[in-house]
């Protein structure tokens, strides 16, 4: 702590980095607690026959957040695999991903980067039926690229290397990036994959639709099902909340650190004031009480107080000239008042 009891700029910043961090892992740890909370009031559906009467008894025939679980099933048409035969599905992702390293002058070492220079995702519509044949039912699944978990499968994966000659990786080394390859993949949704998909299911004349749930609710199609997804929800709502409490922690303990320093800081202050005080209030007095021929205090008077009889010896300097509750009101480290030297010990000083 310096100028005056304030706290240093590293200080500050370190405490306005700390409640910065809680801060946004406090915001982080909300969001997904309302998503887990709202996951757990999700309205679980079974896909049979007794569907449509549930959505003809709920208000507006639509359903705000359900969970339905059923297979992929397309509607006319299907995508096929560029890599792999009789490989069929609704939804096709084809990713180009760039790899390589990157020297960080900060650390000095190689660092691995990876960069999307491609992907394109193609869909067709498909629909929702029960794992069991011949009930009927079906649900048309709408806008599936906006859920959050879109549980596709990766059916292909390929890494082209990098193909370098000597100059090349001279040229790398001087400009920081080494190229290691390309890799390509292809991830499918397949047809009569098993899909969990959680949004509002709305009955539409004799359709029935699942589509993005409204009021900020997640939408979601995913490969797992309805209760790995919860616990998967909650493990990370623990995980933030934790380091939550640790941040929260490490800046309430700053705080009160700089606080704590701060009020010893100006008590020392006030300590110091009030001797100040007191050996003008005693200087005045013994000046008032000498006479106009000796305005001197006594040879063997305290130079702190002027009142107390000199009763210490400082060492190492060697100094008499001071009492002992003199000494003892020092502040610390404890310095002679005349040669300003650090005190090692003191030894009592007896007059005869």
């Amino acid at each position: 702590m310096e100028n005056g009891g304030r706290p240093s700029a590293g200080q500050l910043i370190l405490l306005g980095a700390s409640s910065a961090i809680t801060a946004i892992l406090y915001s982080v740890y909300r969001r997904k607690s309302q998503v887990a909370h709202s996951l757990k009031g999700a309205k679980k559906i079974n896909l049979d026959r007794d569907l449509k009467n549930i959505l003809m008894e709920a208000p507006g025939k639509c359903v705000p957040y359900a969970v339905i679980e059923g297979a992929v099933r397309s509607v006319k048409e299907t995508l096929s695999s560029q890599f792999l035969e009789n490989c069929k599905g609704v939804i096709q992702r084809l990713t180009l991903q760039e790899h390589k390293m990157v020297w960080n002058r900060t650390t000095h070492l190689w660092n691995d980067c990876e960069k999307v220079i491609h992907q394109r995702t193609n869909t067709v519509p498909f629909d929702l039926v029960p794992h069991e044949e011949g009930t009927g039912v079906s649900i048309r699944v709408l806008k599936p690229l906006d859920s959050v978990d879109l549980g596709l499968e990766r059916v292909y994966e390929k890494f082209h290397p990098a193909v370098q000659s000597f100059a090349d990786v001279i040229g790398h080394y001087i400009s920081g990036e080494r190229p290691k390859g390309v890799q390509e993949t292809e991830e499918m949704l397949k047809v009569g994959a098993a899909v969990t998909g959680i949004g509002e299911l709305v009955l539409d004349d004799s359709s029935i639709r699942l589509q993005p749930p409204k009021q900020g609710l997640h939408y979601y199609l995913s490969s797992q099902d309805f209760d790995t997804l919860l616990q998967r929800q909650e493990s990370s709502v623990r995980l933030w909340k934790v380091l939550t409490a640790v941040f929260g922690f490490a800046t309430c303990a700053t705080l009160f650190f700089l606080l704590r320093r701060q009020y010893l800081r100006h008590r020392e202050r006030r300590r110091a004031k009030r001797m100040q005080e007191e050996f003008r209030e005693n200087e005045a007095r013994l000046l008032s009480g000498a006479g106009g021929e000796d305005r001197e205090a006594p040879k063997d008077a305290c130079v702190v107080c002027l009142g107390n009889v000199k009763t210490c010896v400082f060492l190492e300097c060697g100094h008499v000239c001071s009492c002992t509750e003199c000494y003892r009101a020092l502040p610390q480290p404890k310095r002679c008042p005349i040669c300003r030297r650090e005190i090692s010990r003191v030894v009592p000083l007896y007059n005869s």
